[in-house]
């Protein structure tokens, strides 16, 4: 019998649930009532039921099930939820993959590695770190699942390596028809270099081979310095270590630098009290208490940006690698990110700079600054070619949308393409002409799913409707 939800559930509070449901042979159904909040609780849906498979056999029943529904029947998956536009939500099936998460084979030699799609990145990292192998690069998030941060074409930092998804040398996905295709640099190609940034519009991902390293250390350095030098040589900036980023505070004229490296030099964390006075006290809570007094009183804003600022501290360690691309984030906000081309970023955040100075309501939060190179994948917002990211947040609940739409007109003017979890404003008409293969990822889609299963309000949007043959 489908068990109900009867009070608004967190993604984890729903798996939770599904956790605690018997599966005698089949995949339970729960029915709900009430509304499923992505992190941000900017984002919410009523699905009309979840479910959790363990199998790919399992998603083939369920994606079965919403054919049969009819023109109504749909069905998402969601990871964490941490994407902050509504890329998972529905009013169809929502599947969470979180029991999909196993090492189904591992080949050494090749440094390659199969899992199950669900598995969250913070798992994958120690999995992988077990068999003496890493992901070459990494965001500073580790909370999303990997097909989430697959399907949104999620990235981390640095002018030679592309975003997680270029890791990806393989995957087997159930289409809209419940079929199950597999796809590789070899077998399909074209449909991997569009399943590489799929936006959750191709098929439901449940196995992914990973290109993997050997493990590696970081040496992490990271110092506050003028944003205006930094600014001055940016690509030389960005060249200046294997990973390298900054944080600005709207209305202060220092920013945080982070350069990590790899190195040979065995690890040397951060002692256990450094590390809970900066990542827990200091850019947790502490700066969870900063911006409540900033969206309380807006006038305080110039003073929030110096204790910004002035709790920053400089610091030197190494770490794993995943350690060190990866923080802790209590703190919810909203943000929005683009990338540009890397020549343009220091005038693009130059206009952003400026329009901090002239909103009514101040960010709260720092602006973000990382690069990565190009890629091949169809819809991947580094198609084609080296990008600089500029990403803006608010803390949640202070005014955002003024602050966002400004900064989108300034993206728009340098080409700018929107990170796909993360909130802009495009739609369609707006964004073909950034990909240059967009009409080939939409004849794939219409391949996969031709009866739009996998649609929702949000990739009706950016995606616009399918377009069968």
């Amino acid at each position: 019998m489908a068990q109900p939800v009867r009070a608004s559930q967190s993604t984890d509070q729903i798996s939770a649930l599904l956790e605690r449901t018997p599966r005698p042979g089949h995949v339970p159904v729960i029915t709900t009532r009430r509304a499923v909040r992505n992190w941000a609780r900017n984002e919410a849906c009523v699905p009309s039921g979840f479910a959790r498979p363990e199998t790919t056999g399992q998603v083939v029943s369920l994606v079965d099930d919403a054919r049969r529904a009819g023109p109504d029947g749909r069905i998402k998956v969601i990871g964490a939820g941490h994407s902050f536009t509504p890329i998972a939500m529905t009013n169809g099936t929502l599947l969470d993959l979180g029991s999909m998460d196993k090492v189904l084979d591992v080949d050494r030699g090749a440094g390659r590695v199969t899992v199950q799609a669900g598995i969250r990145l913070r798992e994958l990292n120690d999995r992988l770190a077990a068999l003496g192998l890493a992901l070459p690069n990494l965001g500073d998030i580790n909370v999303q699942s990997l097909a989430g941060a697959i399907s949104t074409a999620t990235h981390g930092t640095g002018v030679h390596l592309g975003n997680i998804g270029t890791a990806v040398v393989a995957m087997e996905m159930v289409t809209g028809t419940g079929e199950v295709i597999r796809c590789s640099e070899t077998e399909r190609p074209d449909l991997l270099r569009a399943a590489r940034a799929g936006l959750g519009a191709l098929g439901i991902i449940t196995e992914v081979t990973l290109q993997c390293v050997a493990s590696f250390n970081l040496h992490a350095h990271e110092t506050i310095e003028p944003l205006d030098d930094v600014l001055a040589d940016f690509e030389g900036f960005a060249a200046s270590a294997d990973h390298a980023e900054l944080y600005w505070m709207p209305g202060s004229r220092r920013c945080q630098v982070k350069r990590n490296s790899v190195t040979d030099e065995p690890r040397r964390p951060q002692g256990r009290l450094g590390y809970v006075r900066d990542k827990w006290l200091g850019e947790n809570l502490g700066f969870g208490a900063i911006c409540r007094v900033g969206r309380r009183f807006p006038s305080l804003a110039p003073k929030v940006a110096r204790l910004v600022m002035s709790a920053a501290a400089e610091r030197e360690f190494i770490d794993r690698s995943d350690k060190v691309f990866s923080s802790p984030r209590h703190v919810r906000f909203v943000e929005m990110e683009y990338g540009v081309p890397i020549a343009d970023l220091a005038a693009a955040l130059g206009e952003v700079r400026e329009l901090t100075g002239r909103l009514a309501f101040p960010p709260l939060f720092p602006i973000e600054v990382r690069v990565s190179a190009g890629d091949d994948a169809m819809l991947s917002t580094g198609y084609g070619r080296t990008s600089a990211w500029i990403a803006v947040h608010q803390y949640r609940g202070a005014p955002h949308e003024a602050y966002f739409h400004a900064v989108e007109e300034v993206m728009d003017r340098y080409g700018g393409r929107p990170h796909w979890g993360k909130m802009h404003y495009q739609t369609e008409a707006t964004l073909a002409p950034r990909y240059p293969e967009w009409e080939a990822f939409a004849a794939v889609r219409a391949e996969m799913d031709p009866d739009g299963i996998f649609s929702n309000q949000y990739l009706d949007r950016v995606l616009g409707p399918i377009h069968s043959s």
